[in-house]
């Protein structure tokens, strides 16, 4: 449920050139056909050179980015407003606009995979980098939302593997920079691309659902990109339960945290964990800790970590039948893609099991999805997949971005 191409703040930093132009100008997502409501602001963060990006990629290690930053690109923070279980809420994201292309640019949003810390929020960029900025550079209009629980809204709990808020997040952050754009005459083409990696994954899937649902949205989707998404969660949990040892167990105390607050279960975390991980956990997703630390605090056996009912209950259907019919709905019953679609996933990975791919991907056909691929990748764990990804899905999303 997450990766994270780590911060680059110290190059960055050096290669920085700071503007600061502030300019500004309840709703469920169902009901917005103008991001004029939703718009609040937009704040210049910096500016960077073709060069300077491709400096970037070369000295961490992404030289096989280098043939796709094409572009200088200019970074604005975004704020606007979007919905969680009904309630307005103040978010925020990074904007990148490339510069001086010869053709007019089509509209990229890009999702990042799970984070714990408050600082990793893009929005924070240059102090934080993505990975996802470099889109911009490759020519399209790039929006990266930060998701609620990060950035502006960081003092909300983080509605982890949440469908409804997470489309919303990105639906509303969309047509708020789309008004953005309109207000500056920064013209876009007519094309909308969806990409993200992990969490990102997911989360680009439910925008993907919401925005192929709902016709009241105006918003026509030209392709999505998911990598290792975690799909099916009701897989993922199952196979959590039949493993001696799980590489992540931040990740799971961040999703049952998440489902306890999100959907006001509100039960002491000790029925979901043993005493000496429950009575942690909380100081342990404060927003100040990066998930190595979590980690290191956490058993990485799934038997030790979880409370002994709640664990055997990962694999009677049975049991906790409230917490699982949360994770059902939040499994895209019910939908296929329709706009083509690839999604990514490594076969080494030992966070999100390549198996929520492959069962999502074969209901997903057997429901007659036309234009859809599985694309594994061999070898590739969670961390190391996100590369090969976005070498095949950005070029792929160029062809058709014209």
């Amino acid at each position: 449920m997450k990766t994270s191409i780590r911060t680059f703040s110290i190059v960055l930093l050096c290669l920085t050139l700071f503007a600061s132009c502030k300019k500004n100008s309840d709703d469920d997502i169902t009901d917005k056909t103008d991001g004029k409501d939703l718009f609040v602001s937009a704040t210049s963060v910096g500016s960077f050179t073709q060069l300077q990006l491709q400096g970037v990629a070369v000295l961490k290690g992404f030289g096989s980015f280098v043939p796709l930053i094409q572009y200088d690109v200019d970074f604005y923070k975004i704020t606007y407003y979007t919905t969680l279980n009904g309630s307005k809420v103040l978010a925020s994201g990074l904007l990148g606009i490339p510069k001086n292309m010869p053709t007019t640019p089509a509209l990229l949003s890009a999702q990042h995979g799970t984070m714990f810390s408050d600082a990793d929020a893009p929005s924070n960029f240059p102090s934080t980098f993505s990975g996802f900025e470099l889109g911009a550079s490759a020519g399209f209009v790039t929006i990266i939302p930060d998701f609620i629980g990060y950035g502006e809204s960081k003092n909300i709990v983080h509605p982890y593997y949440d469908m409804q808020s997470s489309a919303a997040t990105v639906v509303d952050m969309i047509k708020a920079t789309k008004y953005y754009l309109e207000s500056e005459d920064i013209a876009i083409n007519n094309k909308l691309f969806l990409m993200g990696y992990s969490e990102g994954g997911y989360v680009t899937m439910a925008a993907q659902k919401e925005i192929e649902t709902n016709k009241n949205l105006k918003l026509t989707l030209t392709a999505a990109a998911e990598g290792a998404g975690g799909y099916d969660l009701t897989t993922m949990l199952a196979k959590v339960a039949s493993v001696p040892t799980y590489a992540t167990p931040s990740f799971l105390a961040l999703f049952i945290q998440s489902y306890n607050t999100t959907y006001s279960f509100n039960r002491s975390l000790t029925d979901y964990f043993m005493p000496v991980y429950a009575a942690k956990i909380p100081a342990l997703l404060d927003g100040s800790k990066t998930r190595e630390q979590i980690d290191q605090e956490l058993s990485t056996s799934p038997s030790a970590l979880l409370n002994t009912a709640f664990f055997s209950s990962l694999s009677n259907p049975a049991a906790e039948t409230a917490f699982k019919s949360k994770i059902a709905i939040n499994s895209f019953p019910d939908w296929y893609p329709v706009c083509p679609t690839r999604m990514y996933h490594g076969l080494a990975d030992e966070a999100v099991f390549f198996e929520t791919s492959q069962t999502t991907y074969n209901r997903f056909i057997s429901a007659g999805s036309k234009q859809l691929t599985l694309i594994p990748i061999p070898g590739g764990t969670h961390t190391t997949s996100v590369v090969p990804m976005v070498l095949d899905a950005l070029p792929w999303m160029k062809t058709l971005a014209e």
